[in-house]
């Protein structure tokens, strides 16, 4: 229906289209935008079915606006995310008297402690990993806390 081709219509609604893209996305991102959307419109077989070239370019122009911002909330997402477990992974602060105080525990304790405090594991999965007994768990982590309360707070 179309009497325009792709490159006619690009030529014709561009600056536009710029525009348009600019209030969308901003400035630096205008251009790449309405770049991207003509490249879908080249793409598509059916361009002389268009009946208003106008019209549709703006629609391209705004879908692929919307394509991109689920595209930048994905990825803000998934760096906010990988921020976090960063954060969650620095090491916690060094205290000369808590390193001294569990060094002073026996090994056993010692790895017990680690592991509950320092990799956050459930007694159950210390269980598993140090091939020991929940309730031995339990009782190496009892006293080892005890005796670092009592060096801690002497």
């Amino acid at each position: 229906m179309t009497s325009l081709t792709q490159a006619e219509a690009y030529r014709k609604y561009s600056d536009e289209l710029v525009r348009f893209a600019t209030g969308l996305v901003g400035p630096s991102d205008g251009p790449d935008l309405v770049a991207n959307a003509m490249v879908n419109v080249l793409a598509m077989e059916t361009w002389e079915s268009v009946e208003n070239p106008r019209a549709y370019l703006y629609t391209t122009v705004l879908n692929e606006a919307r394509r991109n911002h689920r595209q930048t909330m994905r990825r803000r997402a998934v760096e906010m995310r990988a921020a976090i477990s960063r954060e969650a992974s620095e090491p916690p602060e060094v205290r000369p008297d808590v390193l001294d105080a569990v060094a002073r525990l026996s090994v056993r304790q010692r790895a017990v402690v680690f592991l509950a405090y320092w990799d956050d594991m459930r007694p159950a999965e210390i269980a598993r990993r140090l091939s020991l007994s929940e309730g031995t768990v339990h009782r190496h982590l009892a006293r080892g806390e005890a005796r670092l309360r009592r060096m801690l707070h002497a």
